[in-house]
């Protein structure tokens, strides 16, 4: 299976070390720490509010999983709130939509059902647009570092090689701890450049204000670009992944089962004007390459980000702002490209050429795209084929039946 191709040590399931939990628990902070500070810093919301969904869900994790099960913010969604400068209230409604949308897809069995019209080839297309997404994402954070952390950022002639250097440190030495020592080193750096203290205390929380015109404008311009990659990434290819890595061990990861748990995540984060939260494959697959193999990653990372949350949210958005981007860069695109690496088990050619199909429209347009395309380049060739071999039986049944003519 790929898993034991593209990362060796993911089978080694008998014999985790809590070294390595530790190790593979802060994998995935990439993608977590640059949307949770663009949204605190830009769109305004409390430290405590993002922190503590993510937290929660983590640990939710933990408990229902027994595995090292990602937590990431909705990328798309994050993203377009950062773009449109959206307030608290527009995202706080667009988590309360995605929180009952997939919580009553995943009570009812729907995901669960729709996921057998999806082959592994398109599962892996979906997982080569999200490793594409990761390794753009970490190019724009050393290459051109977003406005909340451009007071400490590095030029991009520095940070651009620095970065790199963080890729290639976390492939050599991928077995051993790494994330902790360039994680630690972060957060030494990040604490000088802030100043060095750190205040006590929960940030302040105010509820969201709700109206008509509110969730209108969450729908429609929040809401409808998320589902689709919330339903293939943080639905779909987080279960294939999690097979792909555990096998037997990952018979409850089911797709209806992360739309349920994603879903009652974000009525908390709607709830308390927080940021909107998912599962991801890439952060399974960042998780999983750097050392997580049980429940206890997901538990360590949940804690940590709830004591932050609750013990120190009033001060934490310098802190964070301050954190470097190259760490973060170079976690980002190492789980890139394990991620895209998964796309290695597709042995037919017409199976890869799907799934580059997929994932290069998905990646180039967008997810829904390549899933449309994907859906149609499958199906439709079967679909047919079973027409036509059908009136071929049945013009044979009629000529074996019909009445020899013949004197």
């Amino acid at each position: 299976m790929i898993g034991a191709v593209a990362l060796p040590a993911a089978r080694d399931l008998t014999r985790p070390s809590l070294r390595r939990e530790l190790s593979g628990a802060v994998a995935d902070l990439g993608v977590l720490i640059p949307i949770a500070v663009a949204l605190i810093v830009k769109n305004g919301l409390s430290p405590t509010a993002v922190l503590l969904p993510a937290g929660v869900l983590y640990v939710a994790a933990a408990r229902v999983y027994r595995l090292p099960i990602p937590v990431q913010p909705l990328k798309a969604l994050g993203a377009i709130a950062i773009a449109k400068g959206l307030g608290v209230d527009e995202i706080a409604a667009a988590s309360l939509l995605i929180g009952a949308i997939f919580l009553g897809l995943g009570a009812t069995g729907l995901v669960d059902l729709a996921a057998r019209a999806f082959p592994r080839p398109l599962i892996r297309g979906v997982q080569l647009t999200v490793g594409l997404l990761f390794l753009k994402i970490a190019w724009g954070l050393v290459a051109h570092p977003p406005k909340s952390f451009s007071e400490h950022a590095l030029a991009p002639s520095w940070a651009v090689p620095l970065g790199a250097l963080v890729v290639a440190l976390v492939l050599v030495f991928r077995r051993r701890p790494i994330t902790l020592v360039l994680v630690a080193v972060g957060v030494l750096v990040a604490l000088r450049v802030a100043g060095g203290e750190i205040r006590l205390g929960p940030s302040h929380i105010s509820l969201p204000s709700l109206h008509g015109a509110t969730f209108w404008t969450a729908l429609t311009v929040l809401v409808l670009p998320q589902l689709p990659l919330s339903f293939a990434n943080s639905c779909l290819a987080t279960a294939d992944a999690a097979r792909v890595y555990f096998g037997d061990a990952a018979r409850q990861v089911r797709p209806g089962r992360l739309a349920s748990t994603l879903g009652a995540a974000n009525l908390l984060s709607g709830a308390i004007g927080g940021m909107p939260v998912c599962h991801g494959a890439g952060g399974l697959t960042a998780h999983v390459a750097f050392g997580a193999r049980t429940w206890r990653a997901p538990l360590a990372i949940g804690a940590t980000l709830i004591a932050l949350a609750l013990g120190v949210g009033v001060g934490l958005a310098a802190f964070l702002a301050a954190f470097p981007l190259t760490v973060l860069a170079g976690l980002l695109a190492t789980a890139g490209l394990l991620h895209i690496w998964l796309i290695r088990d597709l042995r037919r050619v017409r199976d890869l050429a799907l799934a580059l199909a997929v994932g290069v429209t998905g990646f180039e347009l967008n997810l829904l795209w390549g899933l449309a395309l994907g859906l149609t380049a499958y199906w439709l060739p079967l679909f047919v084929g079973r027409i036509v071999r059908g009136r071929a039986v049945e013009l044979t049944e009629k000529m074996v039946q019909a009445p020899s003519r013949l004197p």
